[in-house]
């Protein structure tokens, strides 16, 4: 694709990055083919090529339209575009580049502007809004029916029983009531009190420890019987992935700086014995410490450690192999589900680029994956997108619980705490972790 970028952007970095992720489009279209917005609404301007021929008509110099950000609102950055593509074209680099542009020459309505300002400044404080999590649970029967069903779902539970049990501490540590926190190593080991000789760090999530307990839980859990120490720094939080995405990069590079500034004592340690690598149980959140390298790439006091930190960056389905679980106990043999359909979130097939990972590692240990339809598509989460574009959302949720359920599974297991959300508000089974069907204490329901 031929760009010619106005002059105020030509021979700055983001607009030598837009004109090079331009040029390697053919405008072949094949995007298209998986794009669900494209899919949903049938309009160009809504896939991954139109959006593209938006922005480049931006960068050249024409003039930015309400219009046009709406259409760019509407991507939900699933990343099947990039997955499709033969030409390796970086959609995602370019949508960040267009909506910030777009975000300085369109004023928003006020309510637009007061939703996006309270997502940036409550999601990522576990101080702010786990109380308005809270606050919302109680006032449930009060709020009207599209607030109501952004709140977590009180779904079945396959393993509710198997949770209080867990609760009155049959192991030292790590140990979580219901609905609490495991115990997470804070020095990282490095005075010679690590329970193992194995170490990872673990992010802090702002929100999976709020909304899915029982995956940070079970994960700690899991690793700690196969001998990894998991540490979790103190200073650490958010990933930055909420104002990345809402077109607020400052804030977001933040979020990044402090987690390495968190991280570094434990990857770089006197002893030369660091932590082996960087988990994170939310795929969406992975996907963002991947791109820590490229996003502080000119920084010159954080580039080098925010690269070697996307090197360390790791899913759980990269840190456990079949064999790490085959020495678990059985969790079909202690009552789990056999017949199960698992979600691989876009985050984590497409991002990540780890498609069919879990699936083989749940089939490895016996599991009978349902056939779904359509498994490269999204459920409609994608971060803040189930809150801005409601209608959208609930409309690729509906169609992907239609295939997720077609096969009669017993349960859905996924990777990301926006999609096991967004599912379980609407299932007919339990939506869970996968790492949670593994978690050692954890005992489950008959029938």
């Amino acid at each position: 694709m031929q760009t010619q970028l106005i002059d105020s952007l030509r021979d700055t970095a983001e607009g030598r990055e837009a004109d090079r992720i331009l040029r390697s489009c053919v405008h072949c279209g094949f995007c298209t083919a998986t794009c669900p917005t494209y899919q949903l609404l049938g309009d160009e301007l809504d896939g991954p090529r139109g959006r593209i021929y938006q922005i480049k008509n931006m960068l050249e110099g024409e003039p930015v339209t309400r219009r046009a950000q709406q259409h760019l609102d509407r991507c939900l950055t699933c990343l099947n575009c990039e997955t499709t593509c033969p030409s390796g074209v970086e959609y995602h680099k370019l949508m960040d580049i267009g909506r910030r542009y777009a975000e300085q020459r369109v004023t928003r309505p006020l309510g637009e502007r007061l939703m996006r300002w309270g997502l940036r400044n409550i999601v990522p404080y576990p101080t702010r809004f786990v109380p308005l999590l809270k606050l919302g649970g109680v006032l449930r029967p009060l709020l009207p029916a599209r607030l109501r069903a952004k709140l977590p779902a009180a779904g079945p539970d396959v393993g509710a029983a198997g949770r209080g049990a867990a609760g009155t501490g049959a192991r030292s540590a790590p140990a979580m009531r219901a609905g609490a926190l495991p115990a997470v190593s804070s020095a990282g080991g490095t005075s010679g009190e690590g329970r193992h000789p194995r170490r990872v760090l673990m992010l802090a999530n702002c929100v999976e420890p709020a909304l899915t307990p029982g995956a940070v839980g079970a994960a700690v859990r899991v690793l700690d019987a196969l001998g990894i120490e998991v540490v979790q720094p103190e200073g650490g939080g958010c990933c930055g992935a909420v104002s990345q995405h809402l077109a607020a990069p400052e804030q977001a590079k933040a979020f990044m700086r402090r987690n390495i500034d968190a991280w570094w004592p434990q990857i770089e340690s006197e002893e030369g014995q660091g932590a082996e690598a960087i988990l994170i149980t939310a795929s969406g959140c992975g996907a963002m410490v991947k791109d820590y390298g490229y996003l502080l790439r000119d920084d010159p006091a954080y580039a080098e450690r925010a690269a070697r930190v996307s090197e360390l960056a790791r899913d759980l389905s990269q840190l456990l192999g079949p064999d790490d679980l085959a020495r678990l106990p059985s969790p079909i043999d202690r009552g789990a589900p056999a017949r199960i359909a698992f979600h691989p979130p876009c985050s984590l097939q497409h991002a990540q680029g780890l498609m069919g990972r879990v699936e083989t590692l749940l089939r490895g240990t016996g599991f009978d994956l349902v056939p779904v339809r359509d498994s490269h598509s999204c459920c409609g989460s994608a971060g803040t997108y189930a809150i801005l574009q409601p209608e959208l959302s609930v409309r690729l949720r509906d169609d992907k619980l239609d295939a997720l359920q077609q096969g009669a599974p017993a349960l859905i297991a996924t990777a990301n705490v926006g999609c096991q959300t967004h599912l379980q508000a609407a299932a007919r089974v339990p939506v869970v972790h996968w790492i949670e069907l593994f978690d050692p204490e954890r005992t489950f329901a008959a029938g």
